[in-house]
């Protein structure tokens, strides 16, 4: 006799199959990703299968009256999903026609299946299909009866449908939990989505992508992946497994944000990457102000679903609760969002963010730390603000968050930074580097600062290597870091190890001029000349400086590559010295001048530069111990006196 318990669980139509009891969608047999909110569309459609579903009737149905909703928006990205994982279109739809101000239809023939299927193996099923980002509430609750194009007795689909309510309200209690096959160690955050209609608005959904990495990056024991590296996920198409992968991580977070008005809503799930399993998922809604607090709270459920050890220290920064007040917080966010594009137009729209966030909430830790990484980066990454100008702003600011929140990872990094390339206080500088580290393990810059103190003031490069690593480990796509351990390893003279490393960087953005131009250095180091020559090529077109192209394919064909680099240094000081003429030369570029000069055998120039640098208090002094384009200088006793008012020792 046929088990009834196993009739009206599964709709096939074409060659697709919608299994009730799972809630899974497969096609020929292998599982379709398919997220809750569009699920359960998609069975209300196949249960009036060719009658128009009305937006109204899906809305009563899926959205109750009391949910917090942005509903069109969320139904058209239900929709969209449907037709993704059918392979549909609306201009030219097989399954799910839209009836224009009405709703939907779903026009394809829909049978129910008479018997279990043969499963064909495949990832251990999820216990519920992960939410949609469009989802508000989880729904309760599958289509009680369908419409079917063949008779059944009315008794054996109620069981059914009864059945599967049944699992479904367990599902929603549980919140769709399921343990982890293994123990997770590490994850990623993925972008949070924005289901504001509104673009503008993506900074926010950033914000608290940023804000929640913060949060998980305070246990030691988790391994998280920073923002730098999960951005280039956002809107992606790749699968989590295979995101997974590709960041080595063990599970992966993702989920939604709505803000309207002062109401913030944040839907979460945790997902077991390799099996690309659905564990866990929540909704949390509140004010504005209150947003801090509903992170935590996300923060901490993650934390106790993947039963990591958290340690009294870190289970208190969880649970510390700030109200921030919501113009100061709109503020911050923008501030962050313009800082995390790192060119120069955008850190001064942040610095102003920052200082508008000030201004709103006196005691903003946070934005002080903002501000004091915008002056920062302003005069020394990009040097386009004198150092004695920059310096002390980001030092003050940095100080004042300090003050106001000790326990800022951040803004001890920045403090660190700031006695490091300016004060020339080293160790205060390992000091503050070191107590980021303690405070946010998971805070990849507090490793890649503290390796550069490392290798450039105490020469231990075997530790700064291994210390670089791990900032690398949490962000494996900065370019930043990438380019930290190349530098390591090319001033400690492991110059195979340095190729490698550049050629990752090159698989990662293969229009680097700058990991071009530093390959071909490393190249020239073991003597391999052609190579190198070929690599400074293709930088110097990245650069767009075509004009001297000719001049020197003829220094390198005529003088090989020690008369190609004689004239790349004389072309390089003509171009360089206009620019200082004119008021515009940027402060770190003062150091190529010297290395210049130095190409060139001008000794007296080049020390007439450095001291230009140093009377600047330019941060490019700090590689004075490591930088082998130096190595010409170095029994000159003006370059002995040099270090030594630096503050270094030989």
């Amino acid at each position: 006799m046929e088990d009834d318990d196993q009739v009206g669980r599964r709709l096939c139509f074409g060659v697709f199959e919608l299994d009730l009891r799972t809630a899974e969608l497969r096609k020929r047999g292998l599982r379709v990703r398919l997220q809750e909110q569009p699920f359960q569309v998609l069975a209300m459609l196949l249960e009036r299968a060719g009658q128009v579903v009305g937006r109204e009737e899906l809305q009563k149905k899926l959205w109750p009256a009391d949910t917090f909703v942005d509903f069109d928006h969320g139904l058209n990205k239900a929709i969209n999903k449907i037709r993704e994982a059918l392979g549909d279109s609306a201009e030219s739809p097989r399954f799910v026609e839209t009836v224009a101000r009405r709703g939907y239809r779903f026009i394809a023939d829909v049978r129910v299946a008479d018997a279990a299927p043969a499963r064909s193996p495949e990832p251990e099923p999820q216990p519920h299909p992960a939410p949609d980002p469009s989802d508000r509430r989880t729904v309760a609750g599958t289509p009680a009866t369908l419409r079917r194009r063949r008779p059944l007795r009315a008794w054996t689909l109620s069981t059914a449908a009864l059945l599967v309510l049944l699992i479904s309200l367990a599902a929603w209690k549980l919140h769709s939990y399921a343990p982890p096959s293994s123990v997770i160690r590490s994850l990623a955050v993925l972008p949070l989505e924005s289901l504001s209609s509104d673009a503008s608005q993506d900074y926010f959904a950033d914000g608290m992508t940023d804000e929640l990495i913060t949060d998980l990056g305070q246990i030691s024991a988790l391994r998280v992946i920073s923002r730098t590296s999960v951005m280039a996920y956002k809107h992606t198409r790749k699968s989590l497994p295979q995101i997974a992968r590709e960041l080595n991580v063990d599970a992966v977070v993702e989920g939604t944000v709505l803000r309207s008005g002062d109401k913030v809503r944040i839907t979460a799930q945790l997902i077991e990457g390799s099996a690309d399993r659905h564990l866990w998922s929540q909704s949390y809604q509140g004010e504005l102000r209150d947003t801090l607090a509903l992170q935590n709270t996300v923060a901490r459920a993650i934390a106790d679903q993947i039963r990591i050890n958290v340690n009294p220290q870190e289970q208190a920064a969880l649970r510390n609760v700030t109200v921030v007040n919501p113009t100061a917080y709109t503020s911050y966010l923008k501030g962050r969002y313009f800082w995390n594009k790192r060119t120069p137009a955008d850190l001064d729209t942040a610095a102003r963010y920052f200082q508008q966030a000030i201004e709103k909430d006196p005691a903003y830790a946070l934005a002080y730390s903002g501000l004091a990484d915008s002056h920062h980066y302003m005069g020394y990454a990009f040097g386009r603000t004198p150092p004695k100008e920059a310096m002390p702003k980001a030092k003050a600011a940095a100080l004042k968050a300090l003050e106001l929140d000790e326990s800022l990872a951040e803004a001890h990094a920045s403090l660190g930074l700031v006695k490091f390339v300016y004060d020339w206080d080293w160790a205060g500088a390992e000091s503050e580097f070191k107590r980021a580290i303690e405070l946010k393990p998971n805070y990849p810059s507090a490793h890649h600062f503290y390796s550069v103190y490392l290798a450039n003031v105490l020469g231990r490069f075997d530790e700064a290597i291994a210390e670089a690593k791990r900032g690398l480990e949490l962000d494996p796509l900065s370019i930043n870091i990438n380019n930290i351990v190349a530098l390591h390893l090319f001033n400690a003279g492991r110059y195979d190890e340095a190729i490698e490393q550049r050629r990752k960087m090159l698989e990662m953005d293969p229009q680097s001029a700058d990991a071009h131009y530093q390959l071909g250095e490393a190249y020239a180091a073991k003597g391999l000349y052609q190579k190198a020559f070929d690599e400074h090529m293709q930088a110097l077109v990245l650069w767009g400086k075509k004009e001297p192209m000719e001049e020197y394919r003829q220094a390198y064909a005529t003088s090989g590559w020690n008369g190609y680099r004689l004239k790349l240094a004389q072309r390089s000081l003509e171009s360089l010295l206009a620019e200082w003429q004119k008021g515009s030369l940027r402060n770190i570029e003062a150091s190529v001048i010297v290395e210049s000069y130095i190409q060139l055998g001008e000794k007296d120039k080049a020390f007439e530069w450095l001291g230009k640098m140093f009377e600047a208090r330019d941060g490019m002094l700090i590689w004075l111990k490591v930088n082998p384009n130096y190595d010409r200088l170095r029994s000159d006793p003006r370059f002995t006196d040099l270090v030594r008012r630096v503050g270094l020792s030989l």
